[in-house]
């Protein structure tokens, strides 16, 4: 199947780009790892494609008091950075598990966030870390927090004419990143992303739901039997084509357990 036809066109600014998200049937194009595919299986029918990929202001790592991503880094550099793997290293990890080099190398940040697919790892990564998603429109800046951001499946609280710019990330004392697929670079089954510090542990779900699930009894528990227990009430997974809803919570439950002792050491 081929794409619906469609206009094109790449920015050099911002002013540039919010007076083409104006038109009727503008959407942007990031990476276009996951856009394309949906323009060719008739999921997506834009009438304007609008190319950011120009905008040098979104493509930066800044390192201040957080850590700011512009969100046309590329999977690839999220996971080769050495800025990243020492300040935030649950991003570097989550990004060798998206799907395959030629998609890393051309995927983006801001791409997968704005896109929501659940079964995703930035989105679980984003609410476990409690990031901060900054958000541009003509207007100004609007800063929303990842709990917030994700409103269902590939729905998010990004409103007509703004764009994802940047996503700011807290440093934090420990973190692990699980998941489980049935092949290297598939769509994961289940997958965790955890943090932990002196204020406690986020754990966070992706492919549990219509959006990244946080597991708030699991990550307030104060034992591992506790947290699995609590599991059981955090998240409802939906059964998919080869796994029952039982199956993803028990698959759940193992990379819970499998990550507790690194979210339960002391700094």
């Amino acid at each position: 199947m081929k794409a619906p036809s469609f206009a094109y066109a790449k920015p050099r600014s911002l002013e540039e780009a919010f007076d083409l998200l104006e038109r009727p049937g503008a959407k942007i194009l990031a990476g276009g790892q996951s856009l394309v595919p949906s323009l060719n299986m008739r999921l997506s029918s834009p009438e304007l494609l609008v190319d950011i990929t120009g905008i040098s202001s979104l493509a930066g790592i800044q390192v201040g008091r957080t850590f700011r991503i512009g969100a046309l880094v590329t999977h690839a550099q999220i996971e080769r950075s050495a800025e990243i793997r020492k300040q935030v290293p649950l991003l570097a990890e989550a990004a060798a598990h998206i799907a395959h080099p030629a998609i890393r190398n051309r995927g983006t940040l801001g791409g997968s966030l704005a896109l929501a697919d659940p079964a995703a790892e930035y989105p679980a990564c984003a609410l476990a870390l409690n990031a901060t998603l900054v958000l541009l429109g003509r207007k100004g800046e609007r800063r929303v927090p990842a709990g917030s951001f994700f409103k269902g499946l590939f729905e998010t609280d990004l409103r007509t004419g703004e764009l994802l710019a940047a996503v700011e990330f807290p440093r934090v004392e420990r973190s692990a990143f699980l998941e489980l697929a049935r092949r290297q670079g598939d769509y994961a089954i289940i997958g965790l992303a955890g943090v932990a510090d002196g204020s406690g542990r986020r754990i966070a779900f992706l492919g549990a739901g219509a959006t990244p699930v946080l597991a708030k009894g699991a990550s307030a528990a104060s034992s591992l039997e506790q947290a699995l227990k609590a599991l059981g009430n955090d998240i409802d997974p939906p059964a998919d084509l080869y796994h029952s809803s039982a199956t993803k919570l028990h698959l759940a439950k193992v990379l819970l357990s499998r990550a507790w002792n690194t979210l339960s050491k002391p700094h």
